[in-house]
């Protein structure tokens, strides 16, 4: 009998156990081995300093990531923390599926230590931080020397022209492409940066709401990512290439140009050796300048969390100075945290493209329409398929440019109707 009554007082302390315990989800989107890897040490960390609250970390495949979580907020499946892009934010903000962390924000120690750019576009949608920005991916060129030296470039190419013969001599050598085109998921940050640099403007719409993306500079701009691609220039199978794919294209040497943001040196100096490959600012256009883009991802806390208050402890031990320096030391991303920029990692050559670049007068970064509630779906849906449909021959750049001018044209003036 007292054998019984120890084992059943031992099961009521079991099942207290078990119901204090606590499990929060977090989804991340932006998805690779070595992130994964980083993220759970780190939200091992959280674990370790909050006992009894676990962590079931979700991730899924940037590639399908867009429809996958939609399907999984449309069934309830709602993680209490999500990595947030840039591109989402406005969609999932404006249908009130986030929670605002500005009373977070207003007591937490290591707000004043952030750049002021990472606040700013945290509050991207109603000037509400329903972000924070854990780094920011600016885009520049990936040269490969030793390619570029076996076909006669002496040295990486400053304007868009000097981009196409030096496409045009590499892809004269059996095998070699001049350009990893990115012609499949995440693709937009290529057209935009061509389109723009071509247009000599990185102004999306007019003050009418109208788009001009279908204006002659940006057809132009346009329909030269198009020719580079049927001119042979970039691998024939680079149609359907995403970010894993076009970075391998580069570390194999199989083509010798890659615009890209500083997460792709995690793979690429793991396989190559510091001196054959540099990184420099994007090409300019006919106006003298160039117009990389500039993006941002994040965390973000989901208004249906049942633990807000845990998970934004979760969140402040993923954005703090050293969970943030950590992260971005393995993600690529620069640092929001004033403090990071003085660390040797930010001053090591790898980075120096970077920052030459964000110190050129006439390379001018840019931030894409985000705050359009219709965006995400344009980038990850539509743009896939009307630019897959052009670089094929299915459709004219004209055409693919009058598509995506009519619609952002109406998600900017019912933008603007609501203002």
């Amino acid at each position: 009998m007292k054998k019984l009554l120890i084992a059943a007082f031992a099961t009521v302390l079991m099942s207290g156990a078990a119901l204090a315990d606590t499990t929060l989800k977090l989804v991340e989107v932006i998805t690779s081995p070595e992130r994964t890897e980083t993220l759970k040490s780190i939200v091992a960390k959280f674990e370790a300093a909050n006992p009894g609250t676990k962590v079931e970390v979700i991730s899924l495949p940037w590639g399908e990531a867009f429809q996958k979580f939609a399907t999984m907020v449309s069934a309830g499946e709602i993680p209490d923390v999500m990595e947030m892009p840039d591109t989402w934010l406005s969609l999932y903000a404006n249908n009130g599926l986030l929670e605002s962390l500005e009373p977070y924000v207003a007591k937490w120690e290591h707000t004043s230590g952030l750049t002021d750019r990472a606040l700013e576009l945290g509050r991207d949608v109603n000037n509400t931080a329903y972000m924070l920005p854990y780094g920011f991916y600016l885009r520049a060129m990936f040269y490969n020397r030793k390619l570029f030296k076996e076909a006669g470039v002496t040295e990486p190419p400053k304007t868009m022209d000097e981009f196409v013969a030096a496409s045009e001599k590499v892809s004269k050598l059996p095998g070699k492409y001049g350009y990893c085109l990115r012609g499949g998921p995440g693709g937009l940050n290529g057209w935009i940066m061509f389109g723009a640099t071509m247009a000599g403007s990185n102004k999306f719409f007019n003050e009418d709401g109208t788009s001009t993306m279908n204006s002659e500079g940006w057809v132009k701009g346009l329909t030269w990512v198009v020719d580079l691609y049927k001119k042979g220039l970039a691998p024939k199978d680079s149609v359907n290439w995403g970010f894993n794919e076009i970075v391998a294209g580069f570390y194999t040497g199989t083509c010798a140009m890659l615009d890209q943001d500083p997460d792709a040196l995690i793979a690429i100096a793991e396989r190559m050796k510091p001196e054959d490959y540099g990184v420099t600012t994007m090409p300019k256009g006919p106006s003298g300048k160039t117009f990389p883009t500039i993006g941002y991802a994040g965390w973000s806390m989901m208004a249906a969390s049942q633990n807000k208050d845990l998970s934004w402890k979760l969140i402040e031990t993923l954005e703090g100075p050293e969970g943030n320096v950590e992260w971005n030391k393995r993600t690529g991303a620069l640092p929001v945290h004033k403090s990071a920029e003085k660390d040797p990692f930010y001053a090591s050559e790898q980075f120096k493209g970077w920052f030459a670049e964000l110190e050129d007068k006439d390379a001018v970064p840019t931030v894409m329409p985000t705050y359009l509630e219709e965006f995400a779906f344009f980038k990850d849906s539509m743009v896939i398929k009307t630019s897959q449909q052009a670089l094929l021959g299915d459709i004219t750049p004209e055409e693919m440019a009058n598509q995506w001018a009519d619609y952002l044209t109406k998600a900017q003036q019912k933008y603007l109707a609501k203002k």
